[in-house]
């Protein structure tokens, strides 16, 4: 293997950025795979002598995305890994994640798809590679339509920004851990890094944006945020999302999935089950997009190992077919494949999701999960209920469950669904979080899917909602009048799964999470929601007229009860 190191790639702007490039000794020209991030090419280069670690191993590090170099130059191309600019050894400043507030990465890579282009060793075919930072810059660069970018593959990418950051404007914590290094993510390799928002907002807008984030109660009562906003020379990519709460032009402008319909070359998406955040905003780009396009849905666990190994093979199918022209039958396939969870097998269709009936399971009184509504008043079927203290105060999570008997034949769903629910609460705010389990007949739970609500982010679009998906713009915050009966509609992330004969669907409501339990373990560090500071008694309505319900998908042929 021929190894470039540290060699310095030229910008339109003036500015260079740094990649190591690794080869076979071949006189032949052959095509490159770029990977871009800000997390340091050194670190990438631990895929040569470091074996896959899955999570929850220590030595698993979420930042070593690259791919595995050896696979990649022993099958016949050029791996070519860069630092974004503003870090690891690039000159350049980056201003906001993916340098929305800059040049932006999409124009860095067009200029490095071309430079690589017209290398002596480099036959002109260029495709891209890497998961979730380096997956994500792909849509960016492809938007700008390089003339030698072949093909893009991208493998859990962050397509929607706000996303990354909220979960139905309930903030997220990890990006801090994968911008910051903490919990043994090694974060962002550091160079010249500026807060967007800082860059653009006079010191007034920028003064009152602090004092506003600072008097919201969950943050009052999270010690790591306050000294986030007080202290931002330390945290400026974090800070971006922890002062912008609300979703609109400052995350729309440099999402990918907003520059989706730009890309016109082939283009591959995978996701992983359980990694909600990122599946959705991965089904809607890959629906954007207009050249020949792939979509696959992966079992769980959510996270890859790292380095980062898995996936490999389809990758380079699909880069043997549209950059070696190798006719591997790989576009004969089917264009969408998804692991069904349960049945613990693949599936295959042209195009996602497949047909389903949205099938309400209501809430009952004595925690039961059943087909037909409550037919008894509030005044006979009073609401259930949870109190959660802050965290301040205690460890204890609150939360209220609602189960199915026993399944009298298997049940298989597909797609995003909700839960349609009627609540009261004695404040002004709080989080809603929903969690789906398929329980077997010995107890034991296993997570299907998520969902996440801030109560003073409830306005719907009712334009943009379809039956499972319900669509919550997130440009407002609208407090809730204490005690008054609110309905709330919860969207519930993208699965497919086939609940068993004889286990149970299980459903529970709260408004924090376990910060240790079986399916934390198995996501980045800090990957929990920022719980709520206020001291909160909910009750929730499911009698006659407040019919609370889950709606579900339910493949079309399985819908008899």
């Amino acid at each position: 293997m021929i190894v470039d190191r540290d060699v310095m790639i030229p910008m339109r702007d003036g500015i260079q950025l740094a990649a190591d490039i690794y080869r076979q000794p071949s006189d032949q020209k052959m095509p490159a795979l770029l990977a871009l991030s800000p997390y340091g090419k050194n670190l990438q280069a631990l895929s040569l002598t470091l074996p896959p670690q899955a999570r929850p191993n220590p030595l698993w590090d979420g930042g070593i995305e690259a791919g595995d170099i050896r696979r990649i130059v022993d099958r016949g191309y050029a791996h070519v890994i860069a630092d974004v600019r503003g870090t690891g050894g690039s000159e350049g400043e980056l201003c906001g994640n993916y340098d929305s507030g800059g040049h932006g990465e999409g124009k860095d890579i067009y200029d490095l798809v071309e430079w690589l282009a017209v290398q002596p060793w480099c036959d002109g075919n260029i495709g891209m590679v890497g998961i979730s930072y380096f997956a994500t810059v792909q849509v960016l660069g492809a938007a700008e339509a390089p003339p030698h970018l072949k093909a893009i593959f991208c493998n859990g990418g962050h397509f929607d920004l706000y996303e990354l950051a909220y979960h139905g404007g309930v903030l997220w914590l990890m990006p801090r851990a994968s911008r910051e290094g903490r919990g043994g993510d090694s974060g962002v390799a550091v160079g010249r890094v500026k807060s967007k928002l800082r860059e653009e907002l006079s010191e007034a807008d920028y003064s009152a944006r602090v004092a506003e984030r600072l008097s919201d109660p969950d943050i009052q009562n999270w010690p790591n945020l306050t000294h986030v906003i007080s202290y931002p020379e330390t945290h400026e990519l974090w800070l971006d999302f922890v002062l912008n709460p609300l979703d609109g032009p400052f995350y729309r402008e440099g999402s990918p999935v907003t520059h989706a319909h730009k890309v016109e070359i082939p283009a591959y998406f995978q996701s992983k089950w359980g990694r909600g955040w990122t599946i959705d905003g991965t089904i809607d780009t890959y629906a954007r997009v207009k050249g020949p396009r792939k979509l696959d849905l992966l079992a769980s666990p959510p996270m890859q190992e790292r380095p980062f190994h898995e996936s490999h093979e389809e990758m380079l199918r699909w880069y043997d077919y549209w950059l070696k022209g190798i006719d591997n039958g790989i576009m004969d396939e089917p264009e969408v494949n998804y692991f069904l969870e349960g049945a613990r097998e693949w599936r295959g269709a042209q195009s996602w999701p497949p047909q389903v009936d949205w099938v309400p399971f209501f809430l009952r009184p004595r925690h039961r999960l059943a087909y037909d509504p409550e037919p008894l008043s509030a005044e006979h079927s009073p609401p259930d209920g949870f109190y959660q203290a802050p965290l301040t105060v205690t460890s204890e999570n609150g939360k209220v469950v609602w189960m199915t008997d026993a399944l009298l034949e298997d049940i298989e769903m597909a797609g995003s669904g909700a839960m349609h629910l009627f609540a009261a609460i004695d404040t002004d705010d709080t989080n809603f979080i929903v969690k789906l389990y398929d329980v077997d007949p010995h107890g034991k739970k296993r997570q299907v899917t998520t969902g996440f609500l801030k109560a003073s982010h409830r306005e719907l679009d009712e334009t943009l909602s379809t039956p499972g998906r319900p669509h919550h713009p997130h440009t407002s915050a609208t407090p809730v009048t204490p005690h008054e009966i609110v309905e709330y509609a919860i969207r519930l992330y993208t699965f497919a799964n086939v609940f068993k004969k004889g286990h149970r669907i299980r459903c529970e409501l709260s408004c924090n999470e376990s910060f240790t339990d079986e399916h934390a373990q198995l996501l980045p560090p800090d990957s929990f929601h920022l719980p709520s500071g206020r001291a909160t008694a909910h009750k929730i309505f499911r009698d006659r007229d407040h019919q609370s319900h889950l709606l579900l998908p339910i493949v079309a042929k399985q819908t008899e009860k």
